[in-house]
């Protein structure tokens, strides 16, 4: 295999994993299988609600969090990858739109931002070991977080 045929495989590996990670948020089985299939043991995630690290406090930021919609779909798009020349560390930014009913009472909360991830290539495939989402813009109420997410 030649070095650009490796990155371009490399890209798209990393791709449909970050694909897959935004459906799985609307999927909503949130597990250890689930958390093991995305992110490394030292994952870090950072999002507007604040700042968790290890895979098990990623996995129940998550969960917590995502029990505040009824429902969700989220899209990723206009992803650049850099893959280091080790070929075993990358980068992915993007941009995210996040649509979500309300469990409280079926109102739309909208976010739009983008998201700038680490990756890292592991026995099991590449696995994400920082998640930032950074919200640039927002339409209607949030919905109100519980204590465990009001840090």
């Amino acid at each position: 295999m030649t070095a650009e045929t490796a990155k371009t495989a490399g890209n798209a590996e990393i791709t449909l994993l970050f694909d897959r990670y935004l459906r799985s948020l609307d999927d909503g089985v949130f597990d250890e299988k689930w958390a093991g299939d995305f992110f490394t043991e030292d994952a870090r995630t950072r999002a507007p609600i604040g700042e968790v690290r290890g895979r098990a406090a990623v996995l129940e930021s998550i969960r917590t969090a995502m029990a505040l919609f009824r429902g969700t779909v989220h899209f990723g798009s206009n992803y650049i990858v850099e893959i280091d020349p080790d070929g075993n560390r990358a980068t992915l930014l993007g941009n995210q739109l996040s649509t979500h009913v309300l469990a409280s009472d079926g109102t739309l909360f909208l976010s739009g931002g983008r998201t700038d991830n680490e990756l890292v290539r592991t026995p099991d495939g590449w696995r994400l070991r920082r998640a930032d989402l950074h919200v640039v813009w927002t339409q209607g109420n949030p919905p109100v977080l519980p204590p465990e997410l009001a840090r």
